[in-house]
């Protein structure tokens, strides 16, 4: 995703860093009220990202948000991939993956480019292995996408971070209970772990679909001639 070009207009990484692991600590120990906290604060952030953001770039996350939520209410309500622990989709969570992406993007300009090409090399084995398995038949479809994510696009290296990325969030959020994925994958027959090995290729299409939506919009708002 085409996230602010002025380092000024991101959010810091240790910000969104220390909003993940505390609030996810939060949302876990505290009553009712500490999600509210926790949706509170990501979505105050997030705001101030926009507000201080160019027009673009508001268009970008504004359709990372919409999609992150669609993409949530499907993967969790209506195809039941996984619960959250009150058995909602927690405020938090849509604008939770656009900052989510604003670290990837961080971190991905600080790696080496080999990441690019070590990433999917590593984990191919251990994906082929745990389907192999029985135990994580999801995975092989989910490496698939992450593949395909990067033939299709330039951020490859983006894509690689946020497969580790993401999972080192869902090792975290699962292993806290804040939320938790089913073992077997309703309508396809498969299994799967607590969390899938390759679930951060659901970034990878979240990223292509933003990309390709903004840019659409931004054409037809673009004057004729």
């Amino acid at each position: 995703m085409a996230l602010p070009a002025q380092a000024a207009a991101m959010p810091s990484g240790w910000l969104i860093v220390s909003l993940i692991v505390l609030g996810l600590i939060v949302d876990q120990h505290v009553a009712v009220w500490g999600q509210i906290a926790v949706s509170m604060t990501a979505w105050a952030l997030l705001l101030y990202w926009i507000a201080r953001s160019a027009p673009p770039d508001r268009i970008n996350l504004a359709v990372c948000v919409l999609y992150a939520t669609a993409g949530e209410i499907f993967l969790s309500l209506v195809w039941g991939l996984y619960d959250y622990r009150l058995g909602n989709i927690p405020l938090f969570v849509p604008p939770g993956h656009a900052l989510l992406f604003a670290l990837g993007v961080m971190l991905a300009a600080r790696l080496p480019d080999w990441i690019t090409v070590a990433v999917p090399a590593a984990s191919a084995p251990l994906v082929a292995a745990l389907a192999w398995s029985g135990n994580d038949t999801l995975g092989p479809p989910l490496f698939a996408l992450l593949l395909a994510c990067m033939a299709l696009s330039r951020a490859r290296k983006l894509y690689a971070v946020m497969f580790l990325l993401a999972l080192a969030m869902e090792i975290y959020g699962t292993a806290l209970g804040n939320w938790r994925w089913h073992a077997e994958v309703p309508w396809l027959g498969l299994h799967t772990l607590n969390p899938p090995l390759a679930a951060g290729a659901f970034y990878c299409v979240l990223d292509l679909l933003v990309v390709g939506t903004a840019t659409l919009l931004r054409r037809r708002a673009a004057p004729a001639g």
